[in-house]
């Protein structure tokens, strides 16, 4: 439930306010605005729902709101304004789309730096690459690990792109953290709660990608781990969910990415690479995903992608992805994704 405060509470009042909910074995997380304060009562309210629907008669109480969905912090209902989160500087989910490109993994010095160079001169706002990569076969390429980390701080330093990168493990945070800016959550460990709980501990955004074969619901419940641990800069993925369809690698979900904005104040971006794996597919579905309403994109992005090691059926060359920027930069594009008729 969501306890809103009326304007002229005074800071005894909410203080109050806040010790009667941790009276009754929840958690009371406080937003200040301009006007008004609300009070967000996390954890299992239903023990003592009588006792905390009570305080509607405390002094300073304006109204008591129930919170439909079992996802409290996320939800826009809790939070009201929409978040948006800063990547040294880049601000996601703000009023411009913003674009993160790169391999799929670092392979090479020359390879990750020729990469970070042209999606830059093309107008990305961030640099993907994995270091560690979770691979369905063990005998995949698996990433350059550290190696791999060295070349991205490299090529940031040349380049100031922020660096996006993928953990897998809790023991990596720390590692990966001095390197990354993003810490990217891959699907295949979007309900590994020891990762999720380790992260919310970070002092670094995320970026969670939906696993292919979860609900929204469940995706966002995934987010709400970090936020109840106490990272609030999430960003959400959507890459595309396992269906009947043959021909795709998955299918992007844009009702999904839609409903995902809906219910939550998190900003919403869209990996059209995976949700295709035809690069062919890629410029359409980036399109659609700011039509309906994605803050961003997350585009794999290869100088040779037929030698690349990993993804490059669904990787845009360089050429490529400099002619989807133009696309992005069109006006009528511009104003699609604005929102504007």
């Amino acid at each position: 439930m969501i306890i809103k405060m009326s304007p002229q509470a005074t800071e005894l009042q909410i203080r109050h306010i806040v010790q009667r909910i941790e009276e009754c074995g929840c958690q009371a997380k406080l937003i200040r605005g301009v006007e008004n304060t609300v009070i967000g009562v996390v954890g299992n309210s239903n023990q003592h729902r009588n006792q905390l629907e009570a305080l509607a008669v405390a002094p300073g109480v304006d109204e008591i709101i129930p919170v439909q969905h079992p996802f409290k912090l996320v939800s826009l209902q809790f939070h009201g304004e929409r978040t948006v989160v800063d990547v040294r500087g880049i601000r996601v989910g703000g009023n411009e789309s913003v674009v993160i490109a790169g391999p799929c993994s670092v392979e090479s010095r020359e390879q990750i730096l020729e990469t970070a160079r042209a999606v830059k001169a093309a107008g990305a706002h961030m640099l993907r690459g994995g270091a560690y990569k979770p691979r369905t076969s063990p005998y995949d390429f698996q990433g350059l690990g550290v190696e791999a980390l060295n070349l991205l701080r490299e090529a940031r330093e040349e380049t100031g792109l922020p660096i996006v990168t993928e953990i897998m493990a809790t023991e990596e945070v720390d590692l990966v953290s001095e390197c990354a800016d993003v810490l990217q959550v891959g699907a295949r460990n979007m309900q590994n709660f020891p990762l999720l709980r380790r992260l919310a501990k970070a002092e670094k955004p995320i970026l969670l990608k939906r696993s292919p074969a979860a609900t929204v619901k469940e995706w966002l419940l995934a987010a709400e781990y970090l936020l109840a641990g106490g990272n609030p800069n999430v960003i959400l993925c959507e890459r595309g969910i396992k269906t009947f369809e043959s021909e795709l690698r998955n299918t992007l979900d844009l009702a999904g990415v839609a409903l995902a904005k809906e219910l939550s104040h998190l900003p919403v971006i869209v990996d059209p690479s995976h949700a295709t794996g035809r690069r062919s597919l890629v410029p359409a579905a980036s399109l659609a995903a700011l039509a309906i309403g994605a803050d961003g994109l997350i585009v794999e992005v290869h100088p040779c992608p037929e030698r690349a090691l990993s993804d490059g059926p669904q990787s845009l060359d360089l050429s490529g992805f400099s002619g989807l920027m133009e696309k992005l930069r069109e006006p009528r594009t511009r104003a699609v994704a604005a929102g504007l008729p």
